[in-house]
């Protein structure tokens, strides 16, 4: 095989291991919903109690209205404010039913704040009591007194919901909103009034659709669904067709580990404190939705005595600073695919840029150099055995010419002109190959970085996560190709050189749907290339032996 012809082979390769990462989660049509989730979802089960156990169908506590009346009654909506979310809750079921981050603007209005939970996507955080008579995300709680913003200067702030459980349980739901923190401690704090033992599970669970989030392309998927981490199975993915299949089982009776549902640039999950004891969940809701939560048993709790249950739910942004913070292994949900070694240097160094810059797009173009700089022996070697092809290429088009009817010979005379010539066929392309894991890296870096989201560059570009609004960048960037592919040697055969043509082209269309941070560094890389090369043949061109000039 010649050497243009694995040129174009690599390139090729490489294309597809790219829209391979972008279309490995197929786009499937959503489960139809039945009904609001508040109405027709179950209370978890845990595995240690047999199915039967299930206090759904159970007579319900005095005063503790049914689905069907619940849904009828005139309700409290309690809306928490801190200086980084605005929360809405319910008091049916005490549920979190929307999550409003103010420090981040919505994917299509700029002009909104996101939403992270809410009922687009039938989004909540659910939570409550297991067994019959327990409150949980059905019951209508009793709203108590106390502040709904947090204070100039207060570090948290409180919002407590109150309900009676079977045999004089007294239980309150507590909310905990911290200052410059998305981590919000969800709690239920147990006093027994009555005069036997109380034993009960407290659950946690996340539920929404399986609809594709705000800012998923078909050239630019990102996965979205389920995750957990334990320190035993370490970080899993555990896609919604997989949990409607049935093929998820997830860890039971584990002292470790988190669960929840990531999407592009957010997380949400229920962090349990470490030592506790914890059983995971996935499934598939009768009404259409999916649930991901965690299910902690509380102590037994004595006549008199109190117990508390508290398992943190962060819902927020992929900042990485934030995540590592919140528990071992969360960082992970920022997905840098099966290159995350060598993403993350490249973050880290990606940060720095931009600490010094204060733009992230001279972030990205001095990343890009340093790259090409680290890389610069390599790509010499390569433009090099390139500039020597391309010197050699007429000779090889006359040796095509006068063996077209015997390839065996045509093969053998040109294996003779590589070893005259000291050329090694393969030289162009073995260099850009080991240099293929470093751009994947530093593709996934750039399309999973939050911090690129509305991050504006220079003039027309104001968010470096969608696209050129003009298209500016991608057209430039197939003006680059045009220009590197005319600067490498030409094809002998025919049917390749047409090829390589209409390869710029062909590719170019490509990054008219990619965001404008990953074109700039394919531009910029571009750019840099084509200087490199451009230097290595005027050196060749000038030094070139004289039976090469003929």
């Amino acid at each position: 095989m010649d050497t243009q012809r694995l040129i174009l082979l690599v390139i090729f390769g490489f294309s597809v291991v790219m829209l391979w990462e972008s279309w490995e989660k197929t786009q499937r049509p959503s489960t139809p919903l039945k009904a609001p989730a508040s109405q027709q979802q179950g209370v978890p089960v845990p595995s240690r109690l047999p199915e039967q156990a299930t206090p759904a169908p159970q007579p319900r506590a005095a005063g503790v209205p049914s689905d069907r009346e619940a849904g009828a009654t005139e309700r409290e909506l309690v809306r928490v404010r801190t200086d980084l979310l605005v929360a809405d809750i319910d008091a049916l079921g005490g549920t979190l039913q929307r999550l409003e981050l103010l420090k981040h603007k919505a994917q299509a209005n700029e002009n909104k704040d996101f939403v992270l939970l809410g009922p687009a996507h039938a989004y909540s955080a659910q939570s409550g009591l297991i067994g019959e008579g327990f409150p949980n995300h059905r019951t209508v709680w009793k709203v108590l007194p106390g502040p709904r913003e947090l204070a100039p200067g207060a570090e948290k702030l409180e919002l407590r919901l109150a309900a009676d459980g079977p045999n004089g349980l007294q239980v309150q739901k507590v909310y905990t909103f911290y200052r410059d923190r998305y981590l919000i401690d969800v709690a239920f704090e147990l006093k027994n009034q009555g005069q036997a033992q109380v034993s009960t599970d407290a659950y946690f669970q996340l539920v929404r659709d399986d609809k594709a989030p705000p800012g998923q392309t078909a050239m630019m998927k990102t996965y979205f669904g389920p995750v957990y981490y334990t320190e035993e199975t370490k970080y899993h993915k555990e896609s919604f067709s997989d949990v409607e299949k049935g093929k998820v089982e997830l860890p039971k009776h584990v002292k470790n580990g988190w669960i929840g549902i990531v999407q592009h640039y957010f997380v949400s999950a229920w962090v349990p404190p470490d030592a506790v004891s914890r059983e995971f969940y996935v499934k598939q809701l009768p009404d259409g939705l999916f649930a991901s939560g965690v299910i902690v048993p509380a102590p037994k709790i004595a006549p008199g005595a109190t117990a508390r249950i508290d398992v943190p739910l962060f819902a927020g942004p992929q900042e990485q600073r934030r995540l590592k913070a919140v528990a071992p292994g969360f960082d992970l949900v920022v997905d840098y695919g099966w290159l995350t070694i060598i993403a993350w240097p490249l973050f880290w160094l990606l940060q720095k840029y931009h600490s010094l810059t204060g733009n992230w797009g001279i972030a990205i173009i001095l990343l890009t150099i340093t790259v090409k700089l680290v890389f610069f022996p390599l790509s010499a070697a390569s433009y090099k055995s390139m500039a020597k092809m391309k010197l050699v290429t007429p000779r090889l088009t006359k040796l095509r010419e006068m063996y077209a009817n015997d390839r065996a010979k045509m093969n053998q005379a040109m294996m003779e002109l590589y070893k005259t010539e000291k050329i090694n066929p393969l030289g162009g392309c073995l260099p850009i190959v080991v240099q293929i894991p470093v751009f994947i890296a530093l593709y996934w870096v750039l399309l999973a970085a939050i911090e690129l989201r509305h991050a504006p560059f220079v003039l027309w570009i104001r968010d470096l996560s969608a696209l050129d609004p003009y298209y500016v960048l991608p057209i430039l960037m197939t003006v680059s190709m045009v220009i590197q592919t005319r600067m490498n040697p030409k094809p002998p055969d025919p049917v390749q050189a047409k090829v390589m043509t209409f390869m710029p082209f062909i590719f170019s269309v490509f990054f008219f749907f990619f965001p404008a941070g990953l074109v700039l560094y394919w531009l910029v890389n571009n750019i840099l290339s084509i200087l490199q090369q451009w230097q290595i043949q005027r050196i060749f061109n000038r030094d070139k032996p004289a039976h090469a000039k003929r």
